[in-house]
């Protein structure tokens, strides 16, 4: 499977010191603490930025962002893997460089834990142990969601109209494997002991431009980071935010799938939900798996069986297409999981987060003899998207053999200081390593040199499959100047 993609994770930040409670003072300085920035100075090209752009044909009123230099620093860190930490609104936010390809994706995301984790430990080192907590989830008990943001590239020249379509459907149910747990319900809707997903009770509308009110369940920001005449970005903002390494590479994996297939026109289920705002409600709160979703039409569908005509599409499309070892893998994962909720859930409590979380906290119940509404289930479902290696619920599961694991320890230290070598993070993190000094500023399009006497000179990458490790690295070989290397890329 190649396709770039690439995700976004704002991370909830808790002080605990009432003298530091503002969390936008917080974040920012969280960031500052990464002990392994090559170019502190570095700014953020918001150049080829508008995310005011509506996939519909429009563009909504509002400022776009354009800080200052001074202020740009300090929102933006340059990594070196060719990602970015910034500060978005209250909140730590972590981008993974555009990967090429499920698994690789999980090694980056959780290399942005590691980033953070790094920030947490130095930050926590200046103002006392336990000064800060940080946590990889979705709400914060009180109300509020923050995001994670899938991101994949696709042709232009798929409708956008197909694409709601296609996915809608989809995305409603993809939560029965993707879902991070959740004790509770929140934004006013019914109450519940425990959900499968964390984001679900957040989406109020199908199709919209908005992140962070009357959220919909398809984004229509069209803001492709790439040429605009050949690519859309898909920009989905309605997964959780993932602990578990399986459950991330099935998130992401299936939903690859899903767009190569609209990409290539394939044929996909032809479903219409009657009411998906009530639907991906009642699927998150559905763990038994006895709600029938309604369609148009008069008929209904189980979360798990609508995933099945999916996946059935899939294995009817690369029965006559290539079918790498990727998507093998992916397609012969998908089916076990869908069979095995069907026949019992917990057969996933070792690969699932919202399987495994349910698990843990029943197993806490029993031994303490208390309920759902026991204020320590609560901060269980908190402490099991802790990033602190040593405290996080999550890691102890993960210590104990408890979870499996799709990666090693070196795939994500080596994603954590090495930008992927199929896609334009590879020009960039070599740019980073070779020149720390004389980078102005990135983009997900842009390299900025500071060539002196006051001049920038911007290398443009809007093509984010080209800047690969095969394409470049002989441009960086015998190097030793940004001049030199200006020289060679202008030959």
């Amino acid at each position: 499977m190649q396709r770039i993609m690439g995700t976004e994770t704002e991370f909830g930040i808790l002080s605990r010191d009432g003298d530091r409670s503002d969390p936008v003072a917080n974040s920012l300085q969280l960031i500052a603490h990464y002990p392994s920035l090559l170019a502190p100075q570095g700014i953020w090209d918001y150049e080829n930025e508008n995310p005011l752009l509506d996939a519909r044909g429009f563009q909504v009123e509002g400022e776009r962002e354009r800080p200052g230099p001074a202020y740009n620093r300090q929102l933006n860190k340059l990594l070196a893997n060719g990602g970015r930490l910034y500060v978005d609104g209250a909140h730590p936010e972590y981008s993974t460089p555009e990967c090429h390809h499920p698994r690789e994706l999980v090694a980056y995301e959780r290399a942005g834990e590691c980033v953070a984790a790094a920030c947490l430990r130095a930050m926590n080192e200046q103002y006392g142990t336990d000064a800060f907590y940080l946590y990889k989830n979705n709400s914060d008990g009180k109300g509020n969601s923050y995001g994670y943001h899938e991101n994949y590239l696709l042709a232009r020249s798929v409708p956008f109209d197909m694409i709601v379509q296609g996915l809608l459907p989809f995305f409603v149910t993809r939560q029965i494997f993707a879902g991070a747990g959740k004790v509770g319900a929140e934004n006013a809707t019914d109450p519940v002991a425990y959900q499968i997903a964390q984001r679900s009770d957040f989406f109020e509308c199908l199709v919209d431009l908005n992140t962070m009110v009357n959220r919909p369940i398809i984004n229509t920001r069209d803001e492709p980071h790439a040429d605009p005449s050949r690519f859309r970005r898909l920009h989905v903002i309605v997964g959780d935010a993932n602990m578990s390494e399986w459950s991330t590479y099935l998130k992401v994996g299936t939903a690859a799938i899903v767009i190569q297939m609209l990409e290539a026109g394939a044929d996909l289920p032809a479903l219409v939900l009657n009411n998906p705002i009530e639907a991906i409600k009642a699927i998150s709160r559905d763990w038994q798996f006895e709600y029938d979703i309604q369609l148009e039409g008069g008929k209904n569908i189980s979360a798990i069986d609508l995933q099945r005509q999916y996946l059935h599409a899939a294995h009817q499309f690369f029965a006559c297409h290539e079918l790498t070892t990727t998507t093998k893998d992916l397609l012969v994962h998908w089916e076990r999981v869908l069979d095995q909720l069907e026949q019992d859930p917990m057969q996933l409590a070792d690969e699932l987060d919202w399987v495994a979380k349910r698990a843990m906290m029943l197993s806490y119940m029993g031994r303490k003899g208390c309920g759902w509404d026991d204020p320590r289930i609560k901060l269980l479902d908190l402490q099991y998207h802790d990033i602190r290696p040593d405290k996080g619920v999550y890691h102890a599961l993960e210590r104990g053999n408890r979870i499996k694991r799709l990666l090693n320890d070196a795939d994500i230290q080596t994603a954590e200081y090495h930008p992927p070598s199929e896609s334009r993070a590879y020009f960039r993190g070599m740019c980073l390593k070779k020149f720390p000094q004389a980078v102005y500023g990135m983009s997900w399009t842009s390299v900025l040199f500071d060539v002196g006497k006051n001049a920038i000179k911007r290398i443009p990458l809007m093509n984010p499959s080209r800047g690969t490790q095969a394409l470049t690295q002989d441009l960086f070989e015998g190097v030793e100047t940004v001049d030199q290397l200006l020289e060679r890329l202008e030959s």
